[in-house]
């Protein structure tokens, strides 16, 4: 009852804290929305109805011959040809036109050199005269099978008849119909690498770039043609999936480690301090380039990387406070008691050790944020074409005319650092023992 009622007594002054708050409930909800950034930013519809058939294109994946066509592939939703092929439109361009094509390049007749300019080659018959003698082949051997003009006959390909009638469909579109790594192929701007979210005048040739949000890129595209926006959301959420669980794996480990060495202390700390700062020597940034040199990249081995040192700092506060709370009296009546090591420092010290790892929390949510995105910045973080802000940056500062990739995304992450940052200053304000006397 006491540890509740302390709790609920810092919790009502982290709250009377007015910045602390806003930002924790401005972060908080910036991560509840974009955490199903799949609903937010997809090629996918939400929902289809074709014909009275629904269809969850987001949930589930469909071919085009689901729908009617011919391929056996996911369809792009976002083409004009599905768009023509479910509602029941004839393609501009069938098959058929390309056979036809290709059958009049290859139907050469003998009055298609009547005239001289054109012949491609100045051969007659008579020139062969000596090589086909040998073989004795007469056009009357072929009366039943070739006609006449010798005109190769012609090729009919069917192809699926696509239905005469329109046909009723409805979709159900995400706000932004892009994901990170979406490049668009069909583009009412006439431009899909770089577009900018505003117009732009050429003054040498007068022309006029419409802006990108005729094609739906509310912040124009990256280098390579993806939405900005889809990948700011996706590598925001990232960023904070990341930045927690770096700080909950790391502050469990440095209280495991930590609290194992100031409550046995002797020998036990005494090692235990060695290694730790034999280990801390180590940059991490070398250990990275060393495992990634002969391992794959991936998200997974970049988080266990960083574990491997997130845990030293809060292990030295919870070490510095069992020290200090093994010597109290109700520990040593546990002990007396015959209460188990691991019992005592479970239900008995770590509960009043907990202030240091409350208060630094947040930052250490930030120390994660910050790793990531240095190392996605200096290209030896999350592999392409994952969405990540510190890419973004490396973008922004390549293309410097593109001020549409780098100013969103520096102000992402300053203001998330910077509510963090408020954040952990309202708990340590709300734990500090010394403004609670």
């Amino acid at each position: 009852m006491k540890i509740d009622k302390g709790i609920k007594l810092k919790w009502g002054k982290f709250t009377r804290d007015k910045r602390a708050f806003t930002s924790f409930i401005i972060l908080a909800i910036l991560f509840i929305v974009t955490a199903p950034a799949e609903l937010l930013c997809n090629v996918r519809p939400i929902l289809l109805v074709v014909d009275g058939k629904t269809y969850f294109p987001i949930l589930f994946t469909y071919s085009e011959q689901d729908f009617g066509g011919t391929l056996p592939s996911e369809p792009d939703y976002l083409s004009s040809s599905f768009i023509r092929l479910i509602s029941g439109q004839p393609d501009n361009n069938p098959p058929q036109a390309f056979e036809k094509k290709n059958q009049q390049i290859f139907s050469i007749g003998p009055d298609d050199f009547e005239d001289e300019s054109t012949k491609p080659f100045d051969i007659g018959i008579n020139d062969f005269e000596e090589e086909t003698e040998p073989f004795a082949i007469g056009m009357d051997d072929f009366e039943d099978e070739v006609s006449e003009n010798s005109t190769p006959p012609a090729i009919e390909i069917t192809s699926p008849a696509i239905p005469a009638q329109p046909r009723d469909y409805w979709i159900l579109w995400p706000p932004i119909r892009y994901d990170y790594k979406y490049i668009q192929t069909e583009s009412k701007s006439g431009n899909v690498v770089l577009a900018a979210p505003y117009e732009i005048i050429i003054e040498e040739t007068n022309q006029v770039i419409e802006s990108s949000w005729v094609d739906g890129h509310y912040l124009g595209t990256d280098d390579r043609g993806r939405d900005v926006l889809a990948r700011l959301i996706y590598g925001f959420r990232i960023s904070m999936i990341f930045g927690l669980s770096l700080a909950i794996t790391g502050t469990l480990i440095g209280c495991m480690l930590g609290g194992t060495q100031g409550f046995f202390g002797g020998w036990i700390d005494l090692i235990g301090q060695r290694l730790t700062e034999v280990w801390g020597s180590i940059p991490r940034l070398y250990i990275l380039i060393i495992l990634s040199s002969f391992l794959v990249p991936s998200v997974l081995l970049l988080f266990l990387i960083l574990n491997l040192t997130a845990w030293m700092g809060i292990a030295a506060y919870i070490r510095a406070e069992f020290l200090k709370i093994r010597n109290f009296e109700y520990v040593k009546a546990a002990k007396a008691m015959g209460v188990s090591n691991f019992e005592i420092m479970r239900r008995h010290i770590l509960p009043n050790a907990l202030t240091p790892v409350v208060t630094f929390f947040p930052f250490e949510v930030t120390a994660g944020i910050l790793a990531l995105v240095s190392l996605d910045f200096l290209n030896l973080g999350v592999p392409s074409p994952a969405p990540s802000i510190g890419e973004l940056l490396a973008q922004g500062k390549t293309n410097l005319q593109a001020i549409w990739i780098l100013l969103p995304t520096f102000a992402v992450l300053s203001i998330t650092l910077t509510m963090l940052t408020f954040v952990g200053e309202g708990i340590r304000n709300a734990f500090d023992q010394k403004r609670n006397a």
